[in-house]
Parts: structure tokens; C-alpha cells; sequence
């Protein structure tokens, strides 16, 4: 069949559109790629080609306030693999798994992953010594042993709860290593460099070296000095007295500054996984919530002297108790103190006078001042792990409720409060918010980058307040209950607090945490201790128990500071004349409850042995007086 002119000059015009139609898309999609997918095809191919071999920083180091090393770094080896240089992949796995103690398996997927090299082998990193002979004897081709580091803890247990540790990989997990993960971790170097598919470096490519920058130095406000005596008393006690645990904090009561803080149980930082993770994850100075006791009247000594309710010179009758809504609230000292000054009333501990004192306040001024103090919330002091403590809704405060909360009984709070609080009183009134990271230093040239200054909450009560719970609390240690704390030559102020404990919201028979909170010199502070044992078996006052400790704590610190000793300030002679070195008459005490021997002889120098409810044996026998330093043994049990 002929085709026309017309017909052949149409299809060549339709061939012709349909040409330049796909030389167009052509055009439209190498001009796409060229221009709009070209850099991310081209890194794409640089990505196939290119090779990376990172360079980790070393962590910086934490140091105490005067440069001392407290954590630091050791060089340890690590396994690496390079997969393309090994020979029998099979036969190297299960060598190195046996040494390693891990499954063949995971070790051979390691070794044999894609890439340049390999160092997340399963047990192949921070090798012990003996682990990376063996591996380095074994001669395996592909198999090297990379540098490393890891933490190391020069001080042993010192300060643990503070410091925390570090994963593997030297990632912060507890401690300041956890919250100061960003400062002290660095950032990470590396060289990169094009290869072919076996990883070998390509002729002609060019190389690209980022450095590693270290982490930064961390200065802290501890003393490592101070904290080896807190350490010191911590073993001593728990020796002595087998307590559940017992806990200490020294503090700058004008800065903030932790001077050092630790509890037992403790542990070794770099092998944690070999302790109770409670024992790690609880910080005990600021996650432990109790009672505080008579400690806590230092809070309501401060509230009545700055509202003016209380004059420290006025008398007042002490026969023993106190009623309220028809309720005996008891002193301690069971036949009372009789007449008495309200001064008195702070060195006896008077249980009926400090009842006085709240209801004076009453509720709504009391709480106001124990929230001004800082109680019911976070001091917000950099460590992990602080609880708020628990008060009292004003709704549900009677009468009872305000007079017992007075002498420190239905309040929950933890240490760290307690220290803020106190140290508020006597430092001019400033409630002063706690820290420990001081500052941070370039790890290569050591200047400051950044440091913490000092943070006042707020002013709580006048200085002139102030003065008097200092001169208060030095008269509570010269001529009072806290006499235990007594240092000849320094000022020293403080307060006992023996607390029954609580489980289930009942108390528990025969279960107490002592404690004691002293500072000097008493008319300028330059530190406050507070130190506390948690269900002592023997012993069971805070004057007898924490005092000594907490006074230990204080000589040695403030001969450490410097500070000299003087002849100014209330005399041990006063002691004397009111007759501490007097012989001692012993009471019968067979036959009462332990909580009754509590409330009833606080200053008496018990020894508590067994278990049960009640006294049932003493030594020496009822009538009997001893010296001073002697002791009377009690033993419990059940009628």
C-alpha cells in the first residue's frame, strides 16, 4: 500500500516531537541530578569510599578545692578488630572468647562487623592486665590491642557518693561524673580518609585529622583533708556501735560550701557491680528523710528570739510535761528541770519549754519560719538523688501537732536540710543554698572557665537574732546537753537530737537515730558538722553518740584551717560548777520500756545490749554512783 507525502511528512513530525520531548526530560533529569540530588549523591559516594578512625578525649579530672586528685585516669588496653586483615575469623572468635568469658558468637559478629575497625567487641574493653597478655601472646592477625583509659579512684571509697561513677564507655552514670557528664566527657577526634572496598587507603585522597579536645578539669568545694576526718569518725562509729547506718556533712555555713559529706554503707566507685545498687543510688545525706528531734529546736528557738516572743533570760517552770488539749507532752527528763531561764531551757533540751515557745509563735508563724528555713522542699544542691522531706499540712496542725512539731517530732527532713537551716541561724540569718562543683579549668592550660559563686535564698532572720542562737547553742555545749562537744581553746555551739524511728507511720520500740549538729567558733562560724547514727546498738542519746564525733570532726578541721585556738568564750570551769564531773547516782531502770529509758535518761552513759521491749537486767545495781566516764549496761528483753 502507498503511503502519501502528507502521511510520512506527519510521522516524521510526530517522531520529531516525541525526540525532542525525551532529549528534553533527558536534559530536565541529568540537569536534577547534576544540580538538585548531585551533593547528596556525591556524599553518598564519598561515604562509601571514606573511613573514619575516631580518637576518644580523656575525661577530665575531679579535683578537691586545693587541686588535690580525686578521680583521674589510668591507661587500659582494648581489643579492636580490623576485619579486612583477619585470616580464620571463626578460629580467632572462639580464641578470644575464651579468654574474654563471652559467647563465640557475639565475638565472631564483632569481629567480623563491616567497617575499617571494630573496638565493640563483647568483654573487650578496659582489659585487665592478665586478660590482655594473654590476647597479645596469642599473635592473632586482625586482633590489636588499642590504648584506652578508664577512671581511677585514688582515695579508694573517699567521698563515693559524691563523685559517683563512670559506664564503660566512661559516660557519667551516678555522681557529679552524671551531672557534669558535658563538662568533664570532652569531645571526640578523628582522621578520615577515602579507601577501597578491603580498607585500604586509596592513592591520591586526601585526609582530614579533627583533635580530640579533653574534658574539662572540675574543682570542688570539698576539703579532702575535712572529708578524711568525716571518714574517720564514719569507720569509727560504725565499729562502735554496729548502727544501720550512719551519715556526716561539713559545711561554710556563710557560703554553702560542702566541706566533705559521707555515709556508710559505702562502696568502691570503680567496682560497683559488686555492691547493692541501694548502697550506690542512695546518698544518704540528702535522700534520707527522719524525725530530726532536738536538733530541730534550733528552728524554733531562731523563729521565737527573732518574732520576739521569748526573751532568753525570762524564767519558766519545767515539772516534767506539758498539757496540751489534754495531752502530756513529756520532757525528757521525766521529774523535770523545775525553775528555769528560757537560756536553761535551750541547754537542758526542755521539751514542755520549747512546746512553750511554739505555741507563743503559734501555727501559722512556726510553719512560716520552718519554710523560710527551707523544709518541705529541695535545697537544690548539685547532686542526685535529694528527697523534699515531709511537714505537716497547716490544716491538719492542732494544738498537739504544733507542740510536738516544736521539739522536732512529726517533721520529716533530711540532713542536708537540717545543715542549710542551722547554718541560717547562725550565720547572720541567710539561708544559703548548697553546692559542690566550685569551678571548672581548661584540662592543657588550667585557666577558670566557669565557676559557682555563692547563692543566698533569702535573708530569714535579722543578725541580731542570729547572735543570740549562737550564743544559745555555745552555752547548749559549755554548760548543757551538748557538752560531749566541748573544746578547750575553740567556741563551739551546737545541739543533740536523739529522733525514734518510724515504719508504717508507727514508731518502732527500741529504734532511735541520734545525732548531733555543732559548729565553731561559736561567734564566727567557719564550719558546721552534723553527724548522725541510725539505730545505734548501744549508747542510744545523740550527746553521747554523735557529739564526740562531731567535735572530733571540728578540732581537727579548724587546726587544719588554721584557725588558732583562744582564751575568750564560756569556760569548762562553769562545767564544773554545775556539777558535770559529779559523781552519777544510777537509776533502777528494770522493768521499764527502752522508749521510756529514752525519754527519761537522755543523758545517761547507756550501753544497750540484746533485743526486746523492756529492761530486764542493769549494772551497776540501782543506787550505785559512778565518776565521770564510767557506764551503766542495760539489757533488753521481753517480760
Amino acid at each position: 500500500m502507498r503511503v502519501s507525502n502528507a502521511t510520512v511528512r506527519r510521522r516524521i513530525f510526530v517522531a520529531l516531537i516525541i525526540g525532542i520531548v525525551m532529549y528534553c526530560a533527558l536534559i530536565t533529569r541529568l540537569g536534577y541530578v547534576q544540580l538538585i540530588e548531585g551533593p547528596k549523591l556525591a556524599q553518598m559516594a564519598d561515604d562509601l569510599l571514606d573511613r573514619e578512625i575516631k580518637f576518644k578525649p580523656n575525661r577530665g579530672k575531679i579535683l578537691d578545692r586545693d587541686g588535690n586528685e580525686l578521680v583521674t585516669n589510668v591507661s587500659v588496653p582494648t581489643v579492636v578488630a580490623v576485619p579486612a586483615q583477619l585470616k580464620d575469623s571463626r578460629e580467632t572468635a572462639k580464641q578470644l572468647a575464651v579468654i574474654l568469658g563471652q559467647p563465640e558468637e557475639a565475638v565472631f559478629q564483632a569481629i567480623t562487623k563491616k567497617g575499617m575497625s571494630n573496638d565493640q567487641i563483647p568483654g573487650g574493653k578496659k582489659l585487665s592486665p592478665d586478660k590482655a597478655k594473654k590476647i597479645q601472646e596469642l599473635n592473632l592477625p586482625g586482633i590489636y590491642l588499642a590504648g584506652d583509659t578508664k577512671r581511677f579512684y585514688p582515695n579508694g571509697t573517699m567521698a563515693a557518693h559524691i563523685l559517683g561513677f563512670t559506664g564503660i564507655d566512661n559516660q557519667g552514670l551516678t555522681g557529679l561524673e552524671r551531672i557534669y557528664d558535658p563538662f568533664l566527657k570532652g569531645t571526640e577526634g578523628h582522621i578520615s580518609f577515602p579507601s577501597d572496598a578491603k580498607g585500604r587507603v586509596m592513592p591520591g585522597g586526601s585526609e582530614e585529622y579533627v583533635a580530640p579536645v579533653d574534658g574539662m578539669d572540675m574543682y570542688l568545694t570539698l576539703d579532702s583533708s575535712i572529708q578524711s576526718f568525716i571518714e574517720r569518725e564514719l569507720d569509727q562509729a560504725v565499729v562502735a556501735y554496729q548502727p544501720d547506718d550512719v551519715l556526716a556533712i561539713a559545711m561554710n555555713p556563710k557560703t554553702g560550701e560542702i566541706l566533705g559529706m559521707g555515709s556508710r554503707p559505702t562502696f568502691q566507685p570503680d567496682q560497683y557491680r559488686d555492691y547493692p545498687s541501694e548502697v550506690y543510688n542512695r546518698n544518704l545525706p540528702i535522700w534520707k528523710t527522719y524525725e530530726p528531734g532536738s536538733t530541730f529546736k534550733i528552728v524554733t528557738l531562731a523563729a521565737a528570739l527573732n518574732e520576739g516572743v521569748v526573751n532568753l533570760n525570762e524564767g519558766f517552770y519545767d515539772p516534767g510535761y506539758i498539757t496540751v488539749a489534754g495531752k502530756r507532752l513529756r520532757c525528757w527528763k521525766r521529774q523535770g528541770h523545775g525553775q528555769e531561764t528560757m537560756l536553761e531551757v535551750v541547754e537542758n533540751s526542755c521539751n514542755p519549754g520549747f512546746v512553750t515557745m511554739g505555741q507563743r509563735l503559734q501555727k501559722e508563724r512556726l510553719f512560716d519560719y520552718i519554710k523560710k528555713f527551707g523544709f518541705g522542699q529541695k535545697t537544690g544542691v548539685d547532686l542526685i538523688g535529694e528527697e523534699n522531706g515531709l511537714l505537716f499540712n497547716l490544716n491538719r496542725v492542732g494544738p498537739v501537732e504544733l507542740g510536738t512539731t516544736s521539739f522536732g517530732q512529726g517533721v520529716s527532713v533530711t540532713p542536708i536540710q537540717q545543715m542549710a537551716a542551722v547554718s541560717a541561724t547562725i550565720n547572720g540569718g541567710k539561708l544559703m543554698k548548697p553546692y559542690v562543683a566550685k569551678e571548672w579549668r581548661d584540662s592543657v592550660t588550667h585557666d577558670v572557665i566557669g565557676r559557682t559563686l555563692p547563692t543566698e535564698v533569702r535573708q530569714v532572720i535579722t543578725p541580731e537574732t542570729s547572735a543570740k542562737v549562737r550564743y544559745a547553742l555555745e552555752s547548749v555545749v559549755a554548760q548543757g546537753t551538748g557538752n560531749k562537744a566541748y573544746i578547750e581553746g575553740y567556741r563551739v555551739g551546737g545541739k543533740t537530737g536523739t529522733a525514734q524511728k518510724v515504719k508504717d507511720g508507727r514508731y518502732m520500740d527500741g529504734e532511735y537515730i541520734v545525732s548531733f549538729i555543732g559548729f565553731a567558733p561559736a561567734d564566727d562560724p567557719q564550719i558546721v558538722v552534723y553527724f548522725a547514727v541510725d539505730n545505734p546498738k548501744a549508747l542510744a542519746f545523740g550527746g553521747l553518740i554523735a557529739a564526740p564525733s562531731v567535735k572530733s570532726i571540728i578540732e581537727s578541721s579548724l587546726q587544719h584551717m588554721g584557725v588558732p585556738k583562744r582564751k575568750d568564750g564560756i569556760s569548762k570551769e562553769i562545767n564544773k560548777a554545775l556539777g558535770e564531773r559529779e559523781p552519777i547516782e544510777v537509776p533502777n531502770m528494770v522493768g521499764q520500756t527502752m522508749q521510756d529509758v529514752v525519754t527519761t535518761y537522755e543523758t545517761l552513759p547507756l550501753v544497750v545490749s540484746g533485743k526486746g521491749k523492756y529492761v530486764i537486767q542493769q549494772s551497776p545495781a540501782p543506787g550505785v554512783k559512778i565518776d565521770e566516764g564510767g557506764k551503766i549496761r542495760i539489757y533488753l528483753g521481753d517480760k
